[in-house]
C-alpha cells in the first residue's frame, strides 16, 4: 500500500466487491443477465453472513446495482454499518438480450452460434439486443473508477454480479477480456482491488471464510 507522507500524498481507495447471494437460477444454470431474480433462502443467509463479517470495517459507502439480488444482498451490510445503499444501475450485470431466460444447456442447443462466441469469450460479440463483452468491460471499469475517484482515501463496498467481477479482475490483474477464467466468481464472497483513481490493483480475492460452504461460483465456463 502507498505510504503516505502528507496532506497532498495519493491516497488509495479500498474497494470491497462484492457478488451478490445465491438465486434459484444460480442453481439452475440459467441465464440471469439483467433479469431481475430475487435471491433464495440461501442467498438470504449469505447476505447475513456478509454482513456479519464486514460489521467492524470502517465502510463509508455501500453502492449496489439496482437489480434485486444485488440490492437484497447489499440491505443487510448497510444496516449493520448504519448507512443507506446507493442504488448505481451501472454496477448491474452484463445484459445477454435475447439469451436471458434460458439455461446454459438450451443457449448451447437452440442457438449453437451465440454460444459459441459467447464461451469463447470474443469481445465485440453482442447476444440479439444485449452487450457486448468489450462493452460491458468498460462499462464495469468505468463505474467502479468513478465511484473511486467520489471517495478518495476512503474504503466503500460495491455489490454487483459475477460478470462485474470478472471485468474487475481482469483490468485490476491485466488479464485480458480473451483469456479463459481460472479465478473464482462466489457468491456473496469478499474481493478487494484498491484504486489510485485510475486504475485498479488486486489485494484480496474469492474470500468465503464467513460462509458455511453456501457459495455457488458464477458458472463461466464451457458446458460439458
Amino acid at each position: 500500500m502507498l505510504q503516505s507522507s502528507g496532506p497532498h500524498s495519493l491516497a488509495y481507495t479500498h474497494l470491497i466487491v462484492i457478488r451478490h447471494g445465491e438465486t434459484a437460477w444460480n442453481r439452475e444454470r440459467r441465464l440471469q443477465g439483467q433479469l431481475d431474480i430475487p435471491l433464495n433462502e440461501t442467498g438470504q443467509a449469505q447476505a447475513r453472513a456478509l454482513a456479519a463479517a464486514l460489521a467492524g470495517e470502517p465502510i463509508d459507502a455501500v453502492y449496489s446495482s439496482d437489480l434485486g439480488r444485488a440490492m437484497q444482498t447489499a440491505a443487510p451490510l448497510a444496516e449493520v454499518l448504519g448507512l443507506k445503499v446507493r442504488s448505481e444501475p451501472r454496477l448491474r450485470e452484463r445484459s445477454y438480450g435475447t439469451l436471458q431466460g434460458r439455461t446454459y444447456a438450451e443457449v448451447a442447443e437452440q442457438l449453437p452460434e451465440d454460444f459459441a462466441r459467447w464461451q469463447a469469450r470474443v469481445p465485440d460479440y453482442a447476444p440479439p439486443q444485449g452487450e457486448s463483452l468489450a462493452q460491458f468491460h468498460d462499462r464495469a471499469v468505468e463505474i467502479a473508477l468513478s465511484l473511486s475517484r467520489r471517495h478518495p482515501g476512503e474504503r466503500i463496498a460495491l455489490v454487483a454480479h459475477g460478470g462485474v467481477l470478472d471485468c474487475l479482475y481482469r483490468e485490476a490483474t491485466g488479464m485480458t477480456l480473451e483469456a479463459p477464467r481460472q479465478h473464482e466468481l462466489l457468491n456473496a464472497s469478499i474481493n478487494r482491488l484498491r484504486s489510485d483513481s485510475h486504475h485498479l490493483t488486486l489485494a484480496q480475492w474469492g474470500d468465503v471464510t464467513h460462509l458455511e460452504a453456501l457459495a455457488l461460483d458464477e458458472v463461466d465456463r464451457r458446458v460439458p
